[in-house]
């Protein structure tokens, strides 16, 4: 996913580019608003992160984030400002979401997957792209970096789940419920072969480059690794 950020703050920006490579996403810095604005019209980004501390005009901003009536690309607002005010007028003037700086890394990607979530056109997503990894609804292909990976219809179904919604729990009942139209124990044991397969096949050269989580009580979630777990013998059921 590529990201427009208007950020001056160095530290600031290293703290979001490191926050979404970990993720695979790729940001483009800008250092001025103009530049921004102008190249928005010309080329394509998926999300924008705009820094309130960075922008010459506050009030430029809030124009042009009033005024993108036709423009479906969503955008996140940053700001060492707090309270209801700032925040009501952020999301008043067009903005999709705010987040307060200093900010977790994980709760930056949270927010982002959730902008898009609400902001993708309903029951019609068909390709989904993250850490790498491509899925493509329509036809059922899974790759990573445009090399396929051979998954069965039950594998790619329960793929499309987690990478629709990585960070966030999936409970075993919403598994057994969409894949197997069951919840019933036969389901259960089922599922964990199933995810136990799909570890395997997630692993790219002999490394992991996400984990699927297990957490008895809440279910499954998709995370991307650390770099000390990187390595096979890290692909452990975690909390």
């Amino acid at each position: 996913m590529n990201i427009a950020c208007y950020i001056r703050n160095s530290n600031v920006f290293d703290q979001v580019r490191t926050a979404l490579a970990r993720v695979g996403y790729l940001p483009t810095q800008f250092d001025a608003e103009t530049s921004l604005l102008r190249t928005l019209k010309r080329k394509t980004f998926d999300f924008v992160i705009i820094d309130l501390s960075s922008a010459e005009s506050e009030d430029s901003i809030f124009s042009w984030l009033s005024l993108r009536s036709g423009d479906p690309i969503p955008t996140l607002i940053l700001s060492s400002a707090s309270g209801g005010d700032v925040v009501a007028r952020v999301l008043d003037n067009g903005a999709d979401d705010f987040l307060q700086r200093p900010f977790d890394a994980v709760e930056l990607v949270a927010r982002i997957n959730a902008v898009m979530r609400r902001c993708a056109p309903k029951n019609n997503r068909r390709v989904i792209e993250y850490a790498g990894f491509q899925l493509q609804r329509d036809t059922a292909k899974f790759s990573y970096q445009g090399m396929g990976i051979s998954l069965t219809p039950r594998e790619f179904s329960m793929a499309w789940l987690f990478f629709s919604s990585p960070g966030v729990y999936i409970s075993r009942e919403t598994l057994g419920s969409v894949i197997w139209s069951t919840d019933s124990e036969i389901a259960g044991r089922t599922i964990e072969q199933h995810v136990y397969k799909l570890r395997k096949k997630l692993q790219i050269d002999n490394r992991n480059v996400v984990v699927i989580r297990t957490a008895y009580s809440q279910g499954y979630r998709l995370d991307p690794v650390d770099h000390e777990e990187a390595s096979p013998a890290s692909d452990a059921n975690r909390t």
